[in-house]
Parts: C-alpha cells; sequence; structure tokens
C-alpha cells in the first residue's frame, strides 16, 4: 500500500517538472480523439519511449495548463510495489488535488505501467472517462512493448518508435539540410550517413558516441538475459546465443539448415524450440524476419524470410556496405507504416532472380525497390543482377513504380514501357515520409 503523501508527491512533482532537452522525433500521434481508446507507444529498448512522452508534454504545455498533464514513471522508486488500488487512489488524489479538472479535458501519461499488478482494468476505466486520453508505454521481461495493445483488448491505437532516423540523425547532430545544398553540405551528409550506416540510431549512441559499442553490447546482453532468458524462462542459453550469432551474420535464415548445424555440433535441439526462440526474439522488436511475397498465404507462410534487425549498430562487425544499406531501408519502410508479411515482402521467382523489397496496397503490388551499393553500368553482370529483376518482376507482378537505392548514383533508366528510378540511399532518406 502506498502512502497517500507520497501519491500527492508523485502528482505534485508530475506537474513540475521541467522537460528535459531533447531531440524532437518526427513520430505524429494525436492528441484528440473522437474515440475512445487509449494511445499505445510502444517500441524496443532502449529507443527512446519516455523522451518521447516528455516530447508530448512539451508540445501539449505550450496550449494548455500544465496541471492538465499528469505523467506517472512506475519505475519511480517510490511506487515500487504499486497495486491496481494504488493506481486508482493516484488518480483520485490527482483529482483531489486539481478539482477544477474534472469538468475539462486531461492528457494522463503512464510509463512502464506494466509494473502495475491489475494496470490494464484501471486503465480501462479511465478510457471511458470521455475528457481524458490515456497514453501508455511499456518495456520489461514481465510485459514486452507490443503486448501493452494486447492486454487493452482493441481499447487502444498503437504507434511504433524506433531508433532515430536518419532525418533524426542530422538533427540530434545539430544539422538541418537544405533543399538546396551547397557541396560542403552534402560532403557532410555523406560522412555522417556513412557513421549511421556503421554505428546506427539509437539515442544513446548518438549522443554519447564514445560509449556506443559499450552501449550497443548492453542493449543486446539485456534484451536477451531479461526480455527473453527470464521472461521465457529459458534454459538452453547456449542455442540461444548461437541463434543471435547466427542471426546478425545471415541474410536469409532457415531454421532447418540452422538445426542441421547445431546437430552437426552435437548440440540437441528440437525445431520447434528453434522457431519459439525466434518470435521471442521478433516480440522484444529486435529481430524482424521479411518472408518471400506470393499471392498465395501458404506459400508466403512456408518461404524462408531474409532477416533485418532494429537498428544497423547491433550487427556489431559486419561492415557489408550493401547489406547494411538494405537495413536502412527496411527499417526506413517501417517507420513509413509499411509492415513485414503483410504489405512489405521481398521477391524471388524460380530461376534465382531476387528483388529486395515489394509493397503492397490493397493486395497490388505498388513498388520494386532494389538496393545496392553501386551500380556498375561497365559491369554486365552485376547491373543486370540488379535490374533483370525489375524487368521481369515489373511484367510478373504488373508494377511499373521501380526504384533502386545505391549510395550516391542519381539516374533514370528506361527499358520498354518501364522506367526505373536510380536514387542515392541520403535523398531517399530524406523525403518526406
Amino acid at each position: 500500500m502506498i502512502g497517500r503523501s507520497v501519491l500527492v508527491e508523485v502528482v505534485r512533482d508530475s506537474v513540475e517538472f521541467s522537460v528535459p532537452s531533447l531531440v524532437p522525433r518526427d513520430l505524429r500521434v494525436p492528441f484528440e480523439l473522437r474515440i475512445n481508446r487509449a494511445i499505445s507507444i510502444v517500441g524496443p529498448r532502449r529507443a527512446g519511449k519516455t523522451f518521447y512522452i516528455f516530447q508530448l508534454i512539451g508540445e501539449l504545455s505550450r496550449h494548455v495548463d500544465r496541471s492538465r498533464l499528469l505523467y506517472v514513471n512506475f519505475e519511480d522508486v517510490r511506487l515500487e510495489g504499486a497495486s491496481a488500488r494504488d493506481f486508482v487512489k493516484l488518480i483520485d488524489v490527482y483529482y483531489e488535488i486539481f478539482p477544477e479538472n474534472r469538468k475539462c479535458k486531461v492528457w494522463m501519461f503512464f510509463d512502464e505501467v506494466q509494473n502495475v499488478e491489475g494496470w490494464e482494468i484501471v486503465v480501462r476505466s479511465l478510457i471511458d472517462m470521455r475528457n481524458v486520453q490515456v497514453y501508455a508505454t511499456g518495456s520489461s521481461s514481465r510485459l514486452l512493448s507490443a503486448e501493452i495493445a494486447t492486454q487493452l483488448r482493441g481499447r487502444t491505437l498503437t504507434y511504433c518508435i524506433y531508433p532515430f532516423s536518419f532525418r533524426e540523425f542530422l538533427r540530434a547532430r545539430d544539422f538541418e539540410p537544405p533543399d538546396y545544398m551547397s557541396s560542403a553540405e552534402r560532403s557532410r551528409v555523406m560522412n555522417l550517413l556513412n557513421e549511421y550506416l556503421l554505428w546506427g540510431g539509437y539515442p544513446e549512441t548518438v549522443l554519447e558516441p564514445k560509449l556506443r559499442r559499450k552501449i550497443l553490447d548492453e542493449i543486446w546482453e539485456v534484451t536477451i538475459s531479461r526480455d527473453i532468458i527470464e521472461r521465457w524462462n529459458i534454459r538452453n542459453v547456449k542455442v540461444l546465443k548461437l541463434l543471435v550469432r547466427a542471426l546478425k551474420e545471415s541474410k536469409e535464415f532457415s531454421v532447418h539448415a540452422f538445426y542441421n548445424y547445431l546437430k552437426s555440433i552435437g548440440i540437441r535441439v528440437g525445431k520447434d524450440t528453434i522457431y519459439n526462440y525466434m518470435e521471442y526474439l521478433s516480440d522484444a522488436m529486435i529481430v524482424f524476419p521479411l518472408k518471400k511475397f506470393s499471392f498465395s498465404y501458404k506459400t508466403i507462410e512456408m518461404s524462408i524470410p531474409k532477416i533485418f534487425l532494429v537498428d544497423n549498430g547491433l550487427y556489431g562487425n559486419t561492415r557489408d556496405k550493401s547489406h547494411l544499406m538494405e537495413n536502412i531501408v527496411f527499417m526506413e519502410l517501417k517507420r513509413r507504416g509499411y509492415v513485414e508479411n503483410r504489405n512489405l515482402f521481398y521477391w524471388k521467382n524460380n530461376r534465382g532472380l531476387e528483388i529486395d523489397f515489394i509493397t503492397t496496397k490493397n493486395g497490388r503490388v505498388n513498388q520494386l525497390i532494389q538496393v545496392t551499393y553501386e551500380l556498375k553500368e561497365y559491369d554486365r553482370r552485376q547491373f543486370n543482377r540488379e535490374v533483370k529483376p525489375l524487368i521481369k518482376a515489373s511484367k510478373t507482378l504488373q508494377c511499373r513504380n521501380a526504384l533502386i537505392i545505391t549510395w550516391d548514383q542519381e539516374d533514370t533508366i528506361k527499358h520498354g514501357n518501364l522506367t526505373i528510378k536510380v536514387k542515392p540511399l541520403w535523398k531517399w532518406l530524406l523525403e518526406s515520409n
């Protein structure tokens, strides 16, 4: 039982604390809804969910009185062991201190809400109050971020926040690229893109570059130990760590091939266990398997997935620039609203022609995307490897919207009725979402 004086202190601190200096994020969530829903802000560990809440509070503070914004972090040591009853009492205390707010709109932000047993009952009751807008985040071995929405049983709208996009990364480096850049500005963009390519965009690594290797290793360690091992009571830790290593080093990943590899080195484990470990890593929003496109659902599910990580920094010593570029493009497509295996896939035909990404809309393919570090017109074999699949897929999938993303080339390739745009990665990343 949390004492009333403590709850009073928490509420008063909530409306008096100063919003820290932060890098503005591009994610936009609504402040007003016409339907009774909470808003869940989800994402992997250390992606910046708490600081994004601070950003929302800062934006709202310009328009409404601060007393109408309640922020509670349930990792606050003063709230340790809080129950659902304490949660209700906290809300009562808030309205006792600010009784005038019973008749006006208020915004309540609950961070690490999973720390309260039975929190979902309290939040659902708040949702039913028409003058309260609830925001909830969470991330721990007890309740993974994406499960917040599941617990609210259809009473929430979910928004995902990931490590910095390239535009946000530039903002963190105090550089806002103009529409028309000088050679010096363009050179700076390219240098920063190379850093982003190799080290990714976790906020802490961007703001503390000297410590980034240590921070990235710790993110892997905490995710594996708490979100996977502790949460699911994993006993075969060696297999899990071998799986993580294989996923980091693989472009495509076959559970069957990995199973046979483990068998060859004397490790016995069931295929279902490997599939479960894959699902746990995906639930933690750190590994994303991307399946091959087909108009048949069964074929999609049976395909061997390509593997992507939530941030380039997690690859460690991998320095294959084309693969790192591909990972950046995948995550940017997710930021732009595409969902893997729903409207985002890769494509490959039975002759081995492959396209890195295809996107769909209303059941039709609406874009074909190849990613390569350099398009070498003098090397016909390499040139055809990138271009020929687009020509073939354009006919097969009836899509003429084709794009090749390179490191720093811009061009147009025409083939019959098909026009293929060639665009530099930096320019594509800085386009409006």
